[in-house]
């Protein structure tokens, strides 16, 4: 099956070679300039010239012919319309062409759809793990933005919003919840003097834990 790279190539070649023939074309015209009033011409029953130019006129007009073709074939399969009639069919895919083709295309499919439920897996698999490891169960609220849920958080509304900030996305900003507003001296402490938000949200954990633990 010829791609549509390969189409554009071939009219490309054909129309170069058509430009080689005109240029032959016109220099056999020039050629067989001459000056009647000092010049006899014998006209043979089988002239060579004649012949060559009557050639080069075919072989002009078949590589326009193909030319148009081509074009016509190029615009269909770029527009992704039917295939106008009337072209040959050589330069079309075969029927086993075509199948084979469509399964190539539903294996690809199939092996995207099974990737994508790994992933979906791994991701799940991931988040389990930072959720055990830190205590925080982090979600993407918005774009550079991110909610932290402890687990040993009161309320489910208990939670902590960081936005990403900076040109690579490494500084994070902490934004004013109803439950920050709540743990004023570990803001104070550990993220205007101590500039540590590990720190923060280890603090934060044990405060958590220890109200639990208490009550």
């Amino acid at each position: 099956m010829l791609k549509i790279e390969e189409l554009e190539g071939e009219r490309s070649r054909l129309e170069e070679e058509k430009k080689k023939l005109e240029v032959q074309l016109e220099q056999l015209t020039l050629v067989g300039d001459y000056d009647q009033s000092k010049t006899k011409v014998l006209h043979l029953a089988v002239n060579p010239a004649s012949e060559a130019r009557q050639g080069l006129r075919q072989d002009q007009a078949r590589l326009q012919e193909e030319c148009e073709r081509l074009r016509t074939l190029l615009g269909a399969l770029e527009r992704g319309g039917p295939v106008p009639a009337g072209l040959e069919a050589s330069c079309l895919p075969s029927s086993k062409e075509v199948a084979e083709l469509k399964k190539q295309v539903e294996s690809a499919e199939l092996k995207n759809q099974r990737l994508k439920e790994v992933f979906q897996t791994k991701i799940q698999e991931f988040r389990k793990v930072c959720y055990t490891l830190t205590g925080y169960q982090v979600d993407i609220t918005r774009e550079s933005q991110y909610r932290l849920t402890s687990m040993y958080a009161e309320h489910k509304d208990d939670c902590l919003i960081f936005k990403a900030t900076g040109p690579s996305g490494t500084t994070m900003q902490l934004l004013e919840t109803e439950f920050s507003r709540t743990v004023p001296e570990l803001i104070e402490l550990h993220l205007l003097r101590e500039d540590s938000i590990p720190a923060f949200l280890s603090a934060l954990t044990l405060e958590l834990f220890s109200r639990q633990t208490l009550a």
